[in-house]
């Protein structure tokens, strides 16, 4: 039986880093990450034995969000032994794969193989092995040519295991030569009504067993690991003195760590976890956040232990602090003791958010409240974002889909906060499908005159703009370098002057134009304006390409101000993308349906009944997986409709999948709708507003 360990004790084990394993467990929903979790928690002595199982001491009510894989060295993918590998253990594995974090393959749930499949034991074997060959497709697609044959999972070469963590059982090939375990007990112990033959399975292999067996034997100390990662994962120079000491996990370096995870405590603040790639960090030092521009002072350092905290005061290279006292720190952010270091890629999200709802304390008195929980969970949640509407005074709080803002509501209910909530709103997109212009505006005083074009932003410069690989930021040159590797002119290439995070850009195509520079600021002000807001519905713009093509100053600054500028702007733009036949993008969400095959007739009617299409259908066993996809606006109320129909015998989750142009068929019924929600002229404007004669 394993002792429940000191922190004393976990001290001196992490001061060595040949003793230090930093993996991570992944899995699709439902799979069994969380109980198998605590099986090892309760086998390192860090929860009590008593309840692992039912613990949940991992458990997170957060949506499982794909955190990036930068702190950790291995993961043991979970997966279920009757549906195989999912679409989400896919990304979650492509993920990691990309990072050069090293998989083991953990197979959950057995026992529903004999009491669901009724399969003996040559055909469970049968039956995994596929499993098995359907995971190493993934990491021959996925991992480096150098790592694929390398990283491939196989049952002889022990980074294979199979059990069931709810019955903490479970055995690797070592456990099984070594304890005489195999598929005939665990057919027999389920076949049988006498309960103590899944208890000495669970005694004979002890689930942790195998799962951590697997994990010393194939993931790599932090030292090791750090060796192959960090040239991956770090973009700075790997010849510089900061470079060597990442590389090397050196705790003489200086300090770099890279923050994963963001807590609040009520008593303590924030919680700043992440991984130290080098140096040592002691309670009472300063580092400098290299995102935020700022320094911060560490209160304490801590470690976790399962699900609680214990103060540890220092903390060397290669292992996860948990940081007090750095109260500006998001997730993604890089803390470091010296400035002008490289930051690692700051943590990218998935999904963007799509629905949106208006939120307010049932008493007004209760604001303050309100303002501090949103604060709390979006800072825990990138995928929240809070927004204060300036005309109405509303809070609005969006999120990936009405499932993710109903979680983010019961958070807030639980703190004893009473809301009222709005009815979901579908976040839409503006956009342009043909090119136009140049048009011509002028300036509120007559003295300016802007000529604008417009044309539809490619998908694979979206793209980059969306995965942060374009930004306001970037240097110039490496920016009109990717530009003109994706097909653009070297004019246009080297003279974007602005690219907005929606995947928008303002081109400056003038030649010899007086004072350009000086009123480029108010073109900008103009173009972010446009962009948050566009000429159809007021929704955000995604994928133009506004082009300043010629530019009539006045002579007299005092004439060519902001005031002047931004409007003249404003009116090029929304009267060249009127010209440009524009259109309305709604958001698509990606469907994964898990039902009994009588029922998948039913799941189709109802998919097509909300204008929503059937991809694909696989059988696994008895169960039948669809996966299809539907409107966003389509879902408030799929959740009745799916459990009426299926009789509650449908599984399903949903995920933003892409922009998809509003069928002409509700175009208009859905733009008047919006504006008069928004209290504009139910019709839109036209062109002629915007269009100024010589």
């Amino acid at each position: 039986m394993p002792k429940f360990k000191s922190t004393q004790d976990i001290l001196r084990i992490i001061g060595n880093k040949d003793q230090i394993r930093n993996f991570g467990v992944i899995a699709h929903v439902d799979h069994g990450k969380t109980t198998m979790s605590d099986s090892l928690l309760a086998a390192s002595g860090i929860i009590s034995p008593s309840v692992a199982g039912q613990a949940l001491a991992l458990d997170s009510m957060k949506l499982e969000q794909n955190r990036q894989m930068t702190a950790i060295d291995g993961v043991v993918v979970v997966s279920d032994s009757v549906e195989g590998i999912m679409t989400q253990t896919e990304t979650v594995t492509r993920q990691a794969l990309e990072e050069r974090v090293r998989p083991v393959l953990y197979i959950n749930k057995i026992d529903r193989l004999v009491k669901e499949l009724r399969l003996d034991a040559p055909a469970m074997q049968k039956w995994l092995s596929n499993i098995i060959a359907e995971f190493n497709k993934l990491v021959e697609i996925y991992a480096e040519p150098e790592l694929r044959e390398k990283w491939k999972v196989s049952i002889q070469g022990n980074s294979v295991a199979f059990g069931s963590a709810k019955d903490r059982w479970g055995f690797n090939y070592n456990i099984a030569q070594k304890n005489g375990v195999g598929f005939k007990d665990v057919y027999d112990a389920y076949n049988s009504d006498d309960q103590s033959l899944i208890r000495s399975l669970s005694e004979k292999a002890p689930l942790h067993e195998a799962v951590l067996g697997m994990v010393v034997q194939h993931h790599p100390p932090p030292h090791v690991a750090q060796r192959y990662r960090i040239p991956k994962i770090w973009p700075g120079d790997l010849d510089s003195d900061i470079g060597k000491s990442l590389v090397s996990c050196d705790d003489k370096g200086p300090i770099l760590m890279m923050v994963t995870t963001i807590n609040v405590d009520p008593q303590a603040g924030r919680i700043a976890t992440g991984r130290l790639f080098s140096g040592t960090i002691k309670d009472g030092d300063e580092v400098y956040l290299i995102d935020g521009k700022r320094t911060g002072k560490v209160q304490s350092v801590n470690i976790y232990m399962g699900n609680t905290r214990e103060l540890v005061n220092m903390l060397p290279a290669g292992n996860i602090p948990a940081l007090l006292g750095i109260d500006h720190a998001i997730a993604g952010e890089t803390f470091s003791s010296i400035k002008n270091v490289p930051a690692f890629e700051s943590i990218k999200y998935v999904s963007e958010p799509v629905v949106t709802i208006a939120i307010e304390p049932k008493h007004p008195k209760d604001l303050p409240k309100l303002v501090e929980a949103l604060r709390r969970i979006t800072v825990e949640d990138p995928n929240l974002v809070v927004k204060i509407n300036e005309e109405t005074g509303e809070t609005l709080l969006s999120g990936m889909g009405v499932l993710h803002l109903e979680i983010a509501s019961s958070l807030i209910l639980e703190t004893g906060l009473e809301i009222t909530t709005t009815q979901p709103l579908i976040n839409y997109r503006e956009t342009i499908r043909n090119n136009a212009g140049p048009i011509m505006s002028k300036s509120p005083n007559k003295h300016n005159k802007i000529f604008m074009r417009v044309e539809p932003l490619g998908e694979d410069i979206i793209e980059l703009i969306k995965n942060g690989h374009i930004h306001e930021d970037l240097d110039r040159k490496q920016m009109a370098k990717m530009l003109r590797e994706k097909g653009w002119s070297a004019d246009e290439a080297k003279n974007v002057s602005a690219v907005d995070i929606s995947g928008n850009v303002l081109v400056d195509e003038t030649k010899g134009v007086q004072f350009i520079q000086e009123s480029m600021d108010s073109i900008r002000t103009g173009f972010d304006d446009v962009v948050h807001s566009g000429p159809i519905a007021h929704e955000t713009l995604r994928g133009v390409k506004f082009v300043l093509h010629h530019y009539v100053p006045h002579e007299d600054p005092a004439h060519r101000g902001l005031a002047q500028l931004m409007p003249a702007t404003r009116r090029s733009m929304l009267g060249s993308m009127l010209l440009a036949n524009p259109a309305l993008l709604e958001p698509i969400l990606g469907m994964e349906i898990k039902c009994p095959q009588e029922q998948i007739g039913t799941v189709a009617g109802i998919l097509s009944g909300k204008r929503g299409k059937l991809l694909s259908v696989e059988q696994k066993g008895v169960i039948s997986i669809i996966l299809g996809e539907v409107p966003a606006s389509e879902t408030f109320d799929l959740s009745e409709v799916m459990r009426g129909g299926t009789a509650g015998k449908a599984l399903w989750n949903t995920y933003f999948k892409t922009w998809q142009v509003v069928p002409q068929s509700i175009f208009q019924t859905l733009v008047n709708d919006i504006r008069k929600r928004k209290g504009l002229n139910p019709e839109p404007p036209t062109a002629d507003e915007f269009v100024d004669k010589e």
